[in-house]
Formats: structure tokens, C-alpha cells, sequence
């Protein structure tokens, strides 16, 4: 299968384009790093494969709705 191929399969069942689903593996592993650990953001950056935490930190934001410094303010509000 061609690389073209995936990437079309990739797009009709998940409706999102590859680079989108990795994007959004990575926010969604790093939300869960920054819940469970004392870690600084721009490190859960570089873990999940950022190179820029002010991306890091945009992307997050555009994803989830608000910025990654509020996740466990969010947390704790919900218990």
C-alpha cells in the first residue's frame, strides 16, 4: 500500500488527516502526563514530541479549550 493510500484510507474512516490524528494522540497523551505527573509543561512537551512548548501550549488550547496550566484546576473542580 502506498503512502497516498493510507493517507486517503486514513481520511475516509477517520475523517481527519494523519497529521491531525497524531496531533491529537500527543495532546491527548500529554493531557494525561500533566494529570498524573508533577512535570513541567514545556517537558510534556518534548515527551509527546513537541519542539516548541508555545506551540505545544497554542495547540493545547485549540484542542481542549483552554490552556494546559488549567488542567488540574480543572481537575480538582470536578471532584
Amino acid at each position: 500500500m502506498s503512502r497516498s493510500q493510507i493517507h486517503r484510507k486514513l481520511k475516509s474512516i477517520c475523517n481527519k488527516s494523519a497529521s491531525q490524528l497524531i496531533r491529537e494522540t500527543r495532546l491527548k497523551r500529554a493531557r494525561k502526563l500533566i494529570e498524573e505527573d508533577g512535570r513541567t509543561f514545556a517537558e510534556v512537551a518534548y515527551m509527546v514530541g513537541f519542539r516548541s512548548p508555545s506551540y505545544f501550549d497554542r495547540s493545547f488550547h485549540d484542542y481542549f479549550g483552554f490552556p494546559p496550566h488549567l488542567v488540574k484546576t480543572i481537575i480538582l473542580n470536578d471532584k
